[in-house]
């Protein structure tokens, strides 16, 4: 193992080397936020027993790998570790987090709103502003009621965009009155039956919260969005002459 005061050369990537000139290193830009009951427990932990372990770097000093330990051992003013990998930016930290602690999805949001991804921005706004939950601000920011796993991929990756907020908005705002006939109106998948509901011709929601008023224990959980919108035709279709079909 080398020991340095001083700035390595960056052209060696595998040798491990120690320093205590904590200001050398920055986080990549884009790095989740700190867990501060993570940097807790580990500080109890190096302070009673401080064994070996190395961070990971790139050439430029950013941290890819090991941001609570280097925060940690810089606060107790422990030797640090480290191995330089050349090239290593935000995806292999994401890659490296992945395989330690799963990152979730407010991990991935506040990465790329940090590194400026506009449409990370705006769900983020939009998701404070409503209160919905990941998949179903999601599917309302992309217009389509897929699968949670489908935009979860494709929110992770980077290629999340928002094709009509005020639509959006617009959606959200209408299943915000069912309310007070549905205290589940924020569970996946009714917010997935009203976004099919939405884009069905047959269905007017001003005559949908109409019937909600005169069948107010009617709306009750489903086990899926199927099940919800054989519902919903049901209650839409409650004393009306001409019956609709809202499954097609």
């Amino acid at each position: 193992m080398l020991n340095t005061e001083k700035e390595p050369m960056t052209n060696i990537s595998s040798q491990v080397y120690t320093t205590k000139d904590y200001f050398m290193f920055k986080p990549v830009n884009g790095n989740r936020n700190l867990n501060e009951l993570h940097i807790r427990r580990l500080k109890e932990s190096m302070k009673s027993n401080y064994l070996f372990t190395v961070i990971i770097v790139n050439e430029n000093y950013r941290i890819i790998d090991g941001q609570h330990r280097f925060e940690v051992i810089k606060d107790l003013q422990l030797p640090l570790n480290y191995i330089i990998c050349k090239g290593y930016g935000l995806a292999e930290v994401q890659i490296l987090n992945q395989n330690s602690k799963n990152w979730t999805a407010d991990d991935f949001m506040e990465g790329y709103c940090d590194l400026g991804k506009n449409d990370y921005i705006i769900y983020r706004e939009f998701k404070q502003k409503y209160g919905f939950g990941y998949y179903e601000c999601m599917g309302m920011l992309i217009g389509s009621a897929s699968s949670g796993s489908a935009y979860r991929k494709i929110f992770d990756n980077g290629t999340f965009k928002v094709t009509n907020y005020e639509n959006a908005c617009k959606n959200a705002d209408l299943i915000c009155m069912i309310e007070p006939y549905y205290s589940g109106y924020k569970r996946r998948a009714f917010v997935y039956a009203m976004l099919q509901m939405f884009k069905n011709q047959n269905f007017e929601f001003t005559e949908f919260i109409q019937k909600l008023k005169t069948q107010p224990t009617a709306l009750v959980d489903c086990v899926d969005t199927k099940q919800y919108v054989s519902l919903i035709e049901e209650i839409y279709n409650y004393r009306r002459r001409e019956k609709v079909n809202l499954r097609y």
